[in-house]
């Protein structure tokens, strides 16, 4: 009985903050990269490294600009899954929309919708959460430099 139990044991760990419009997508990003460095499979895996902060971007920068709210981001890894969820106060789902050729928004989900593995959206009494999945894989990546310090931004 006792293996059964232990089966069924799911350890995660994650972390939470809220990012008002006025601190952005810039802090959210810095923010995340300082905790995803507390996971070991990071240093192998820059490509995802730098979908996760490119998504977390995206939906932080799409709380703030279409809910005009709070950003509340939460990072958690369960052991074979990133989940990088951000909650704003608007309750409408969004769809992702074709933006034209000259449109200077209006790709943030596409985006998401290409560098994620899978995503979803679900409407809370007042409000929405928008929920990103990244499995971890490896290759290097131009955008991303690993130094004796943790993960950093070019230029950083």
């Amino acid at each position: 009985m006792e293996s059964e139990v232990g089966a069924l044991s799911l350890r995660a760990m994650g972390w939470a903050r809220s990012f008002s419009v006025h601190r952005g997508a810039r802090e959210a990003r810095r923010w995340s990269l300082e905790h995803l460095d507390a996971l070991k499979w990071t240093a192998q895996a820059p490509d995802t490294v730098h979908s996760i902060l490119l998504t977390v971007s995206e939906l932080v920068t799409n709380a703030h600009v279409h809910a005009g709210s709070t950003a509340q981001l939460v990072l958690t890894w369960d052991g074979r899954c990133l989940h990088v969820s951000v909650a704003d106060s608007d309750p409408f789902l969004p769809a992702p929309g074709e933006a034209g050729t000259g449109a200077t928004s209006g790709r943030g989900l596409a985006i998401v919708d290409a560098l994620a593995d899978d995503w979803d959206a679900h409407a809370f009494h007042g409000g929405k959460t928008i929920t990103a999945c990244f499995h971890p894989t490896d290759g290097p990546s131009p955008h991303i430099t690993h130094g004796s310090g943790g993960w950093r931004e070019p230029g950083r």
